[in-house]
């Protein structure tokens, strides 16, 4: 049976409890089912279960991260005979801790973030990859307690571009008191002309260009390219043909990766495993084995060795 789960994630004091306690609250969200209330952390407030409409919500606490198992969750499944499951998440706690520990048939339906606006800057300065983890799976990231002096408008592009960093396709709200919530409306400007003949990536634009063509490859299909990074030969990659790509660097050092595309190229032998290329090239959406699936692949119309980019580690 397929158990809906409902996830409500961010740091101690960001409103997570509140929310739930309304959302619990109101009858159009808690008609009767029979909920699993799952707290992997306690905050300052506590929940009023009397408030809720309807009295099939069971709470269950979480003391310590490893009780947080497949086997657990399924034998609280089973106590309460639970038709779907609600998680304060401990902010503190990696994501794919949780993700890891959902037993078979428990989906996730929708995932929020929550933030206090005062403490986030700081938050992000001093546990950026902690914030990050919690900002790359969600589908809403709410921004409370924006009421002040100190958010401004600077403030919020500051907040809209970290978020987007992590995830390009979450909502962000901005809440600044009860009843009083305004969407983000931001538009997000490449940082080269899609439109362009030929599509110059300039170098220190190179994540965003990867992360877009990956998340909306159909608007480059056809479109010729010129970008500059490292190439890579062997491993199963076909004769005429090598991964394009550079080291990316997301959040922080450790989450350091080789983001590449398949590039095809007759005169590949040319090419030094490792070394740097600056190329010309077709995108076209391919079905291929080395992705496995549709995706974007470069047909090169020229390939030529280049000086390393500086930095050599792409940021967004």
């Amino acid at each position: 049976m397929e158990i809906p789960v409902y996830l409500f994630t961010g740091f101690l004091e960001s409103g997570k409890t509140t929310f739930i306690q309304e959302t619990l609250a109101g009858s159009d969200f808690n008609a009767g089912e029979r909920t699993l209330l799952l707290l992997c952390e306690e905050g300052e407030v506590e929940y009023n279960p009397e408030g809720f409409f309807g009295k099939n919500v069971f709470i269950e606490s979480l003391e310590d991260e490893s009780d947080l198992n497949p086997k657990n969750l399924r034998e609280l499944q089973l106590k309460h005979s639970v038709e779907r499951v609600v998680i304060e998440y401990n902010g503190m706690w990696l994501m794919e801790k949780l993700f890891a520990a959902l037993p078979e048939g428990w989906v996730i339906y929708q995932e929020v973030t929550f933030a206090d606006s005062t403490k986030f800057l700081n938050y992000n300065q001093n546990m950026r990859q902690l914030v990050f983890d919690k900002l790359k799976t969600a589908d809403l990231v709410v921004f409370n307690r924006c009421d002040n002096d100190a958010f401004t408008e600077e403030t919020k592009l500051e907040f809209h571009k970290i978020v987007r960093v992590a995830n390009r396709k979450n909502q962000i709200v901005y809440e600044y008191g009860p009843d009083n919530a305004v969407p983000d409306m931001i538009v997000d400007p490449l940082p080269f002309d899609i439109e362009a003949d030929v599509i110059e990536i300039p170098e220190d634009a190179f994540a965003e260009w990867y992360r877009d063509v990956n998340d909306e490859p159909e608007k480059y299909d056809g479109k010729t390219v010129r970008v500059q990074g490292r190439c890579a030969m062997g491993a199963g990659i076909p004769e005429d043909s090598f991964v394009f790509g550079r080291h990316v660097m997301t959040c922080c050092v450790e989450d350091i990766q080789f983001a590449g595309l398949l590039a095809i190229w007759p005169e590949v032998k040319r090419l030094k495993h490792g070394g740097w290329v600056d190329i010309t090239a077709e995108i076209r959406i391919e079905n291929t084995p080395v992705y496995g699936e549709p995706g974007p692949v470069l047909f090169c119309k020229s390939a030529k060795a280049t000086v390393p980019c500086d930095p050599e580690v792409a940021t967004f």
